[in-house]
């Protein structure tokens, strides 16, 4: 079994684990022993979603993210969007970005974990 197949299982376990979110369309493929992709659309109990399109490679004994796109909706509004579309070259970290509003900032690549619990915090605030 390999690693790429083991990343691509860990991601559909997490959502299918999940009785929170519905997946729309949502699939991982493992096209061949070293590419993979994941796409679809995970709705959330409150109607908001996360758009998942990326696709992944297994190089050098770890998983690379050749393209990525995750962009969180509630209602009407953008939440955020995370992705490495090359067309801010300016920002720390080219092409890895985070559009935020109306704004754009550089970040590191995130991680599918790190994703979910953003939305977690959004969709479950600390009881103060």
């Amino acid at each position: 079994m390999s690693t790429l197949h083991n990343y691509l299982t860990r991601i559909e376990t997490t959502v299918h684990r999940r009785s929170d979110i519905h997946a729309h369309d949502f699939v991982t493929v493992a096209r061949s022993r070293i590419i993979g992709y994941v796409t679809g659309r995970l709705i959330f109990y409150d109607g908001s979603f996360l758009d998942v399109n990326k696709v992944v490679a297994f190089l050098d004994y770890r998983i690379k993210k050749l393209s990525y796109s995750y962009h969180y909706q509630r209602g009407d509004q953008v939440v955020f969007r995370y992705d490495n579309a090359p067309h801010f070259p300016g920002l720390p970290n080219f092409p890895h970005h985070e559009h935020i509003g109306d704004k754009v900032e550089g970040c590191a690549p995130p991680d599918w974990v790190e994703v979910l619990k953003e939305i977690d915090s959004i969709l479950y605030p600390a009881s103060k």
